[in-house]
Parts: structure tokens; sequence; C-alpha cells
């Protein structure tokens, strides 16, 4: 494997750094699995989805990193390197952070009390950290890589992403579960994981404590972008330093760009549509009580899947019009939001009385997921390849992180709303009279207290899946329309200085 890569025949030489931006998004991605896996170990402790609305903010240091980029993109010190003047302390830090949360984090999650204010607090540090990471990655991708190369930015994001957050998330939540280790792993049953969450974030502090050190010591910088000075006829278009100052004034001049403004409002509201899917379907499962270590394995099969199809994709995002797969993928999207409300709805159907699913179902599920991805990874690679593609190179990572920030904010708002509006559809009452509606923690732990259960009369999972898609629809004419006219633009409408 490291011989494809590092031979100099391939990629034109740029192998070893293809590998180092495919490690770096890695470690990006260990911190946001563990963002996603907190949720699942949630859900078992009667929290309730404004709870998990709150804990959803953790997600949004990647949707307001634009107001700390230029600093990153602008403010380094030349014998360190312009990223690596960033990277390597926010890595230090969250590495430095994971040991440290560590030997707290038992406390933090006491079933007998969750501090859901303390975790959001602390994992949003965490993800603002691996923000910082990803402004000067992203950066770094576009100056690291030749010119013919820098198409496979998004897929080293891509790959690299998805196999950090398999760490993070797939493999903790199965060898955190002491039903799983028991039933495949274990002779003997035990109370607990062959992991705990202290001992997870303990050991990936120490692999990005030992990784930053290497980066920092074995890999420099270029001072100048040279490949692009070679590929491009006029210098201007090549990576400039500037002031903090003048970088946010640049900021300025491409957010004025008329261009810019319709793609921002195009990505602000695209994914809308699929919010309640992607938001609560895999709570509710859990809540339908299928287990949580089940439901993150059935990711492994899907590996193979997820490690080809940017790959394949990108083959058809690398011409001037990424964006046709993007919206090709839309509308199959919606549609497997709906089967997933149909896959939660019929859960109880297949429940087996001893409180265990068949076979069968899991492979629904995989089924179900596995179609999901390709949607999912279809829109995603087109819109990375489209970012690379428009970005304005004299800008930098500025440019990028901008499109990014906005893509990712367009994700994240709908999410929190989503969560936040499940209790205010949802009509539950306890089985014991008097006690209450079921909807905060306080009256869920009363009536389990009190030997009662919630009984729920009004699911609002299904009607926010209603009006997500609905709203997805509508989204899907107009957004046809724009893209449209997007791709038939010139380079000229993303350029900041002929503008």
């Amino acid at each position: 494997m490291l011989k494809f890569f590092l031979s100099k025949k391939r990629f034109d030489g740029d192998g070893g750094n293809i590998l180092l931006l495919l490690l770096l998004y890695i470690l990006q991605g260990i911190p946001l699995g563990l963002s996603a896996s907190i949720p699942m170990l949630l859900q078992n402790r009667h929290i309730s989805y404004k709870e998990q609305a709150k804990f959803s903010f953790v997600y949004w240091p990647f949707s307001l990193k634009l107001l700390w980029a230029p600093l990153v993109d602008s403010l380094f010190f030349k014998s360190v390197g312009r990223r690596k003047t960033w990277l390597i302390p926010a890595q230090y830090i969250l590495g430095l952070g994971m040991m440290l949360l560590s030997s707290h984090i038992e406390n933090l999650m006491n079933d007998s009390h969750v501090h859901v204010d303390m975790l959001t607090f602390v994992f949003f540090v965490l993800n603002f950290l691996a923000a910082t990471q990803d402004i000067a990655v992203d950066g770094w991708a576009i100056t690291m890589l030749k010119r013919n190369n820098v198409g496979y930015a998004s897929t080293c994001n891509s790959v690299g992403q998805t196999a950090g957050y398999f760490f993070g998330y797939v493999l903790f939540i199965a060898l955190e579960s002491p039903e799983f280790c028991n039933k495949y792993l274990r002779s003997e049953p035990q109370t607990t994981g062959l992991l705990t969450l202290s001992s997870f974030l303990f050991f990936w502090g120490v692999v990005f404590m030992i990784t930053t050190t290497l980066v920092w010591l074995f890999k420099t910088e270029k001072e100048s972008n040279e490949h692009l000075i070679e590929d491009e006829k006029d210098h201007e278009e090549v990576e400039e330093e500037r002031g903090v100052k003048e970088t946010y004034k640049l900021l300025w001049h491409i957010i004025k760009l008329p261009s810019v403004k319709i793609l921002a409002v195009f990505l602000l509201t695209c994914k809308i549509g699929f919010a309640a899917a992607d938001a609560i379907t895999g709570l509710k499962l859990v809540e339908e009580g299928v287990p949580k270590a089940h439901l993150a394995l059935l990711a492994i099969p899907l590996i193979p899947l997820q490690i080809i199809l940017p790959f394949v994709i990108s083959k058809y995002t690398s011409g001037r019009m990424p964006m046709k797969i993007f919206m090709k993928a839309f509308p199959y999207r919606l549609v497997m939001g709906l089967e997933y409300a149909m896959l939660v709805w019929m859960t109880p159907w297949f429940k087996n009385k001893d409180g265990n699913f068949p076979s069968y179902y899991y492979m629904i599920i995989v089924v179900s997921y596995a179609l999901h991805q390709v949607a999912v990874y279809s829109m995603f690679v087109s819109v990375m390849a489209y970012f690379a593609r428009i970005s304005d190179p004299s800008v930098g990572g500025t440019y990028m992180t901008l499109l990014n920030t906005i893509c990712n904010l367009g994700g994240n708002w709908p999410t929190t709303l989503a969560l936040w509006l499940v209790d205010y559809f949802t009509r539950k009452t306890c089985s014991i009279d008097g006690v209450g509606s079921c909807i905060n923690t306080s009256e869920i732990e009363e009536c389990a207290r009190l030997g009662g259960e919630c009984i729920t009369l009004i699911d609002g999972y299904y009607i926010e899946m209603l009006i997500c898609t609905i709203i997805g629809v509508i989204w899907l004419s107009w957004g046809k329309t724009v893209m449209n006219q997007l791709h038939h633009g010139t380079d000229k409408q993303w350029r900041v200085k002929n503008n």
C-alpha cells in the first residue's frame, strides 16, 4: 500500500502528500465520531430530545469556523509554516484535552445524573480544535498538492473523515457494549465492555500527541506554491501572504460576490428536507429497543462501499459541472428518508418476545443504510469537488473554508432544530395517572420511578418527516434552476480580484 502511494510514477510524486492529508483527516474524524457516540449513550439514560438538541451544538464549531479562519490563514510563524503554526498546537491541545477528559468522563455521565451542559461544553471545545485543524488542513491541501491533483483533496477529506468517524463511533460503541463483548468476544461474561469511554479517550489522546510530533518534526512546508506558478500563467493566482485586516477585508469581498451569495442560500437550505431522517432515525431505533452496539456494527458492511464510493464518484465530478451528481442524488435521498420513517414504524413488528430482533431485520437496515450512503456520498463528494474547482487560488484556505463553513452550517441548524421540535410535536402520557406528560427528563424519571411507562400518543418524528419531505420537494425545483445558472457561469464570477 505504501509503495503504491510513494511511487514517483503515481500522482506525479504527490503520493506521500496524499497519505499525509488522509492521516490528518482521520485524526479530524475521531472527535466527530466520539461526538456522535455520546447521543447513543445518552438515549438509554432517559434524556429528552430537547437535551439531545442541546448536545447537538457540539457540531457547530465546524459551522462557525469562518469567524477565526482568517486568523488561521494569515497569522503564522515562517520558521514553523503557515499551516503547521495552527495545526500543531490545535492537535497537541486536542490530545491533552482528551487525556484530561478521560479522568472525568465517568462523573459527567453518571447514571443518576447526566451533566448535559458540561458534556456539551467539553465536546464543543474539542470540536472547536478539530475545526481549527480542518481550516489548516483544507488550506494546506491546496498548496501541498500539484494543480492536477487538487481534486484528490476532497477524496482524502471524505475517506479520512469516514475512517476517523468509524473509529470514534462504530468501533467504540461496539467495544464499549458489555452485551456485544460478552456475546461475541468473551468466554466469560463481564459487566463492562472491552473499552470504556475513559480508556478510549486516553488512547486517542496519546495517538494525537505522537502523530502531531512526527508531523512537526518531519514535514516541511513550501514557502510558495511553486507548482501553481508553473501551471498558472497569471502569477496573481498564487496564494499570497496577507495580514489579518487584509484577510477579513478579502473575506468580505468574497461574501459580496453575487455568485457566492446565491451559492450560500443554496447550501444553507439544501439539507432541510433530510433533517428529521438524519438527526432522529438512529435515536428512534434505539428508543424502539434496537441495541446501539448492533446499530453501530451495521456500519461495518458499509465500509467497503464508503471507501470505494468517493473514488468512483470523483470520476464524474472532475468536469465543469460536478453538482449535476448532487442534484441527481437529491430526490433519491428524500425517498430514503421516507423509507427510514417506515422502517422505524415497522420496527416493533420485528421484535421477538425475548426482546431481540431477527437477522433479516438487520439485513433490511443494512440495505437501507447502503442505499442512503450512495446518495449521501454522491452529494458530499460532488459539492467538495465543486468547492475545489471554483475556489480562487489567490485567496488560499480562506475561500475553501468559507464554502465548507456554509455547507456545514446548512446541515447543522436543521439538525438541531429537528431534535428540538420532536418533543414539541410529540404527545406522551404516563401509564400512571397524575404523573405528567413524559416530555421532559424529570417527568420521564418520575414515571419510571413509580413503576409506570411512557406511552406515546402522537410521535413528533413522523410529523417532522412529513414536513421535511414536503419542503425538500419544493426546494428541489428551485435548486435545479439555481445550480443550472451557476454551472453555466464563468470562472471569473468566482474570482475576487476580477470583481
